[in-house]
């Protein structure tokens, strides 16, 4: 697999209008290439990682990218994903927030290959006879009749006829740099097939959509700041390392796919390792480790991977510790111990403690009823806030 085909295939959702298109167009030409992000708040989380790991990629590959930040367009805010109007945020607080973009996204982007521009240098200069000639180019139906916007329009709720405006900006931002290929999550789709209509209506260019998958926060839910289930860009290492080894298991190759460096190969490999029954415990620590040495270098990951063991494994525990006895196969399934250890009276009482995220092991949260560990001398369980044992190899 080539560079191309990496970049058009590992978490990647979708491609508009097809793949073999884009491939081909990749082959023959430079593209214009870029990723917007709305200044809604002043942090960036691993979700955003995700386009910009992809937009990363175009600029190695020597394409004219570019990251938007969207001062302009925050003065509406994207609802394409929320069930509710967005707070209108003043200029005051856009600005503060867009301050912090540039250097949280350092951590991923090369800005000697990368533009940096806001999209108020060209939307605030817009007169309303040029805002109306845009807005003729896109039926106010098809904003309607948007998953969410029709949820709200049904239940009664209000809808800003403002918000009809955002998909409408987002595609003069895209006809405006002339782009070739835009970049952005799933739900990003209707906006982003704004940017094509204009190219396609205006310059009678086809262009492309690339839309990226999404990550799962640590409460396998996808990243939001308000599910309080993020790890920021710039959190410290050490809470960095710490929220990833919280993780569900099941998102483990999730993980490694979307926002590490770690090639296809090894990722295939990992993901072999866990389906013969190695520890995810074991598995996260290199997760957690890539993830840090990806954004903040290799020595603070070492760092942050010794801290962890010091202060959140090996922090002190009840005293006199129950003993468990176990004699069992080395890897075993964690309901199945946690039965076996007495800590929970039946197979579904076990599974609905793992699910509610009642169970650790050694101090890391496990919550897939299904995984599979293995079960180490001296090993600790905890279940609740008071049931703890240490395990015994007979």
């Amino acid at each position: 697999m080539d560079k191309i085909d990496r970049i058009l295939t590992r978490g990647v959702a979708n491609i508009i209008p097809g793949i073999d298109e884009l491939r081909k167009i990749l082959h023959d030409k430079r593209l214009n290439v870029y990723l917007g992000i709305d200044p809604t708040a002043p942090r960036i989380h691993l979700g955003h990682a995700v386009p910009l790991i992809k937009l990363a990629k175009f600029a190695e590959l020597g394409h004219n990218v570019t990251l938007l930040i969207g001062d302009f367009t925050a003065l509406i805010g994207d609802t394409s994903d929320k069930e509710s109007e967005r707070p209108v945020l003043t200029p005051e607080e856009i600005e503060k927030n867009f301050k912090t973009y540039k250097k949280q996204a350092e951590k991923i982007l090369d800005f000697s290959k990368v533009q940096v521009k806001n999209n108020s240098e060209w939307l605030k200069k817009l007169t309303f006879a040029e805002i109306i000639r845009l807005t003729q180019q896109f039926s106010f139906g098809d904003f309607a009749s948007r998953e969410l916007i029709k949820k709200r329009l049904s239940a009664g709720k209000y809808v800003g006829l403002h918000e009809a405006l955002y998909p409408a900006m987002q595609g003069y931002d895209s006809y405006y740099m002339d782009t070739d290929l835009q970049i952005g999550g799933t739900d990003q789709t209707f906006n982003m097939q704004a940017g094509r209509t204009l190219q396609k209506k205006w310059r009678n260019k086809d262009s492309f959509i690339l839309t990226t998958e999404f990550l799962s926060g640590t409460d396998g839910r996808k990243m939001s700041k308000t599910w309080n289930n993020a790890i920021w860009i710039d959190d410290k290492p050490n809470d960095m390392y710490t929220k990833i080894m919280s993780i569900n298991d099941d998102s483990i190759i999730q993980y490694f796919t979307l926002v590490t460096r770690v090639q296809n190969e090894e990722i295939e490999n990992i993901n072999n390792r866990l389906e013969k029954g190695e520890s995810p415990l074991d598995i996260k620590k290199e997760l957690a480790f890539e993830i840090v040495k990806m954004l903040d270098g290799e020595k603070i990951a070492k760092d942050a991977q010794n801290h962890f063991q010091k202060t959140v494994r090996d922090r002190q525990l009840p005293v006199n510790l129950p003993i468990y006895k176990y004699s069992g196969e080395t890897n075993v399934k964690i309901d199945d111990l946690i039965l076996l250890a007495k800590l929970a009276e039946s197979k579904s009482e076990a599974k609905r403690l793992l699910e509610q995220g009642g169970v650790e092991i050694d101090r890391v949260k496990i919550t897939n009823p299904n995984s599979e560990i293995k079960v180490k001398n001296d090993m600790v369980i905890k279940v609740g806030k008071r049931k703890f044992i240490k395990i015994k190899i007979k």
